[in-house]
């Protein structure tokens, strides 16, 4: 008995504390709730719009017929080069597997931003979708970021192979090659994320307007309906910091290496002097771009994206033609890859 009147006064005393939970819940609570969620999803960017380099309808057609030869032969050049180190068993060393591998990240880096560009020349309305924005920037920075470190291992391989060239064997054999590849492919992805996290991040509820032809972080974040500048400063110190340590430690292998071309032989100094220009001329033309808009909190888009072209389009091209036309050795090994595929 005493069991029952206490399971009873426990059920009651249960219910009722129900009964005063729900009542301390009040509907229009819930009904501003929900009309804040679905004004949220409804202010929510879906797109963005390029504003693209013109929007003068005849430099638009010069455009796209120069930037699609551009591309076309940004394709063939690498893609040669990519074919030539693979099926030249004499160029199996590690300064062409640096190349190739070189080669390779520029086709990609070309492809992640020349098609949308080409599109946007004979698109009347230049747009593209919030994900496919964010993939972009994503693998803009994965595959500049692998290529700011790949052309400082290249330096580091000519610095040992002309300081010191009885330890070259030993210090950059392939295996040493492949891992110093895989780091900086992993390299390039951390960066990469860490500068999409700091991007998708943030709330995007109005403008939709990128003073541009493809999609980075300083123009998206500029949308963003908060205040970016902590943010902004923390991308430009990312990828200042890569961008500024990679070229000082380049410019001090180069210096090192010239100091000590004093050394050398007339002839040795001719292929050192050789090698070192055709890849400072490389490091030039695609850090001076990178330092000028990535180390900067403030940018003026519409510089920005003019001086983007040459990293991005320029850049890419202009790789294979510096590496082949001053090594007479890569030239060699094409001439007779090209003979042997006719001819076979």
């Amino acid at each position: 008995m005493l069991w029952c009147s206490l399971r009873c006064y426990l059920l009651l005393h249960n219910t009722g504390s129900l009964e005063l939970n729900y009542s301390s819940f009040s509907p229009s609570r819930f009904l501003w709730r929900a009309h804040w969620m679905d004004a949220l999803n409804q202010t929510r960017v879906t797109e963005f719009v390029f504003l693209g380099l013109t929007d003068n309808w005849v430099l638009e057609i010069l455009f796209f017929m120069a930037f699609s030869v551009t591309y076309m032969l940004t394709l063939l050049g690498n893609s040669l080069i990519v074919l030539t180190t693979v099926f030249t068993p004499r160029l199996h060393t590690p300064m062409y597997f640096f190349l190739s591998n070189l080669s390779f990240i520029d086709i990609c880096h070309s492809s992640v931003t020349v098609p949308k560009m080409l599109e946007g020349f004979v698109l009347e309305r230049k747009t593209i979708s919030f994900d496919n924005c964010i993939a972009q920037l994503f693998f803009l920075h994965l595959f500049a970021c692998a290529e700011i470190f790949l052309l400082t291992v290249m330096a580091y391989d000519r610095y040992v192979a002309i300081c010191a060239p009885l330890h070259y064997p030993q210090v950059m054999n392939m295996r040493v090659c492949v891992h110093l590849v895989f780091a900086l492919w992993l390299g390039g992805t951390v960066h990469s994320l860490v500068q999409t996290y700091l991007t998708i991040r943030l709330p995007y509820c109005g403008p939709n307007i990128i003073d541009s032809y493809f999609c980075d972080v300083p123009p998206v974040i500029k949308l963003a309906c908060t205040d970016t500048y902590l943010t902004g400063m923390l991308i430009v110190f990312n990828s200042g910091t890569i961008s500024l340590t990679c070229f000082l430690a380049l410019v001090t292998s180069y210096t090192v290496i010239l100091v000590s071309l004093r050394k050398q032989s007339a002839e040795g100094r001719r292929k050192a002097l050789s090698t070192c220009s055709a890849h400072f001329m490389v490091v030039a033309l695609f850090f001076g771009p990178c330092i000028f808009l990535y180390t900067r909190p403030d940018s003026s888009f519409s510089t920005d994206k003019v001086v983007s072209v040459f990293y991005t389009v320029i850049t890419p091209l202009l790789n294979p033609l510096i590496y082949t036309l001053r090594n007479e050795e890569v030239k060699s090994a094409m001439k007779q890859l090209t003979q042997r595929r006719v001819f076979s």
